[in-house]
């Protein structure tokens, strides 16, 4: 898993998602012990990084534990890794870029507006912190692991199981649909207060938002999946990871545009759902200027009308095709529907969604249940740079997404032991070339990013 990590952060290193996580500052360490956690705080309250941080927890200096780490909390503050962002998160609220974001949209001081602290801080409401919580710890334990405060004495009980932990509130992130829920909310959207970056937000200063489940999992690793790992709660399988994590993202993605609170702006759509280039594109008065739109065989809509954001429903149908058969077709069908349906009217693109969600579901559930083996992996990464699906990549953001898929699959390839960690590394390069192709999404070229993708493709190829 070591190997997973390094492949993972080195393919970051060229791309937009290692950019993103970077933005967050460093706070102060945390070092108080777990006494008396409760403090008078409500039952199920959010009790903050602080008591999670004792020496026989998780606040050690090096990773010494029998059964976990216990080093965790020192992965999390680190200031020069990925694995830090999330600690780093409140802090960025502070600095320049984010008070001029909030000045613009009016918000007073970022670091205490709302809007930003849904995401920035551990989503607690006030009536559920305990005496220890503080905003400043950032995107702390409790934001992913679920409230603290129900079960913490048993959590560190000598026999504590993972199962019983659970069935006391820990949200059980070493399943994907568990994890997935929980990362969607930020790392894409969700419905609670300050879990929604519009367009608003990006035009105020905010990066787009990018994810992809598998990827920043790794990212964000604070665990070793060892022997005693597997045995209380299994070997994570990073390709069902991956298709999950696709499904779910398309899932959420249609409840929010079917949601009228989000779905809509005024007269307009809520822009956040499409795809930003179809629009923002360059035009000119030059009779010798050819506009960089491509067709996009997917999306049966008219030239110059916005595109419904298709990139998880591309990794879908390219994974379908291969692995979920009896699936893809009615997936490919419901697809195209929905577009359709966009250029009818709202009534019709709800009700198509809701197809759209079923299909979705049904693929992400067949790949999941129905296992993917070493050869279905190498083939849905020809199928993602193949002449099936690669004419779909007309726009920036579903690029991104099959250069992470593309890196994704392969790393977990290497990780699960089935391709020589070595001969990966050797084609590093190929896969860096993939991801300069959409570093700059304001120089976004669909035929060059094509062109790198086949070439990352069939040096992977190479390892069959």
């Amino acid at each position: 898993m070591k190997r997973r990590r390094e492949l993972a952060i080195g393919a970051l290193a060229a791309s937009l998602c290692l950019s993103l996580l970077f933005l967050f500052a460093f706070p102060a360490p945390v070092t108080a012990q777990h006494n008396n956690v409760a403090g008078g705080a409500p039952a199920g309250a959010f009790l903050g990084v602080a008591t999670c941080a004792g020496s026989t927890c998780h606040g050690r200096s090096e990773p010494t534990g029998a059964v976990v780490r216990q080093d965790e909390l020192m992965i999390w503050q680190n200031e020069a890794s990925p694995t830090g962002a999330h600690s780093r998160a409140w802090r960025v609220l502070t600095e320049p870029r984010a008070r001029a974001i909030a000045a613009r949209l009016g918000l007073g001081e970022a670091a205490s507006a709302p809007m930003c602290l849904g995401c920035h801080a551990t989503p607690a409401p006030a009536g559920q912190r305990g005496p220890r919580f503080q905003i400043s710890d950032g995107v702390g334990c409790e934001a992913c692991h679920g409230p603290a405060g129900a079960g913490l004495a048993s959590h560190y009980a000598v026999g504590g199981t993972h199962g019983a932990n659970v069935a006391r509130g820990m949200v059980p992130l070493d399943t994907p649909r568990a994890r997935a829920a929980r990362c969607l909310d930020c790392q894409f959207g969700g419905a609670g207060d300050g879990q929604f970056v519009d367009p608003r937000i990006m035009a105020a200063g905010h990066p787009r938002i990018s994810f992809e489940l598998d990827l920043f999992s790794t990212l964000q690793r604070h665990h070793d999946e060892d022997a005693d790992y597997v045995q209380r709660k299994g070997r994570t399988n990073n390709v069902a990871m991956w298709a999950i994590g696709q499904a779910m993202a398309l899932d959420r993605s249609l409840a929010l545009f079917a949601n009228p609170q989000r779905g809509t702006n005024g007269v307009f759509p809520e822009f956040y759902f499409f795809d930003c280039h179809t629009c923002h594109r360059r035009i000119s008065d030059d009779p010798r200027f050819e506009p960089s739109a491509a067709a996009n065989p997917g999306r049966p809509i008219p030239s110059g009308m916005p595109a419904y954001n298709d990139e998880n429903m591309i990794m879908l149908s390219a994974a379908a095709k291969v692995a979920a058969p009896a699936a893809a077709a009615r997936f490919d069908r419901d697809s195209r529907a929905f577009h359709s349906a966009l250029t009818r009217d709202r009534p019709a693109t709800i009700a198509a969604a809701a197809r759209l969600r079923e299909s979705a579901l049904a693929v992400g559930n067949a790949l999941a249940s129905g296992g993917v083996g070493r050869v279905q992996v190498f083939e849905i990464i020809d199928t993602i740079a193949g002449n099936a699906v690669s004419p779909r990549f007309t726009d920036y953001e579903g690029s991104v997404q099959a250069v992470m898929a593309v890196d994704t699959l392969l790393s977990a390839l290497v990780g699960s032991g089935q391709a020589n960690a070595q001969a990966a590394t050797a084609i590093r390069a190929d896969i860096n070339l993939a991801y300069r192709a959409v570093r700059d999404p304001n120089a976004y070229d669909p035929r060059e990013f094509r062109e790198s993708l086949g070439r990352a493709a069939a040096a992977i190829r190479q390892l069959r």
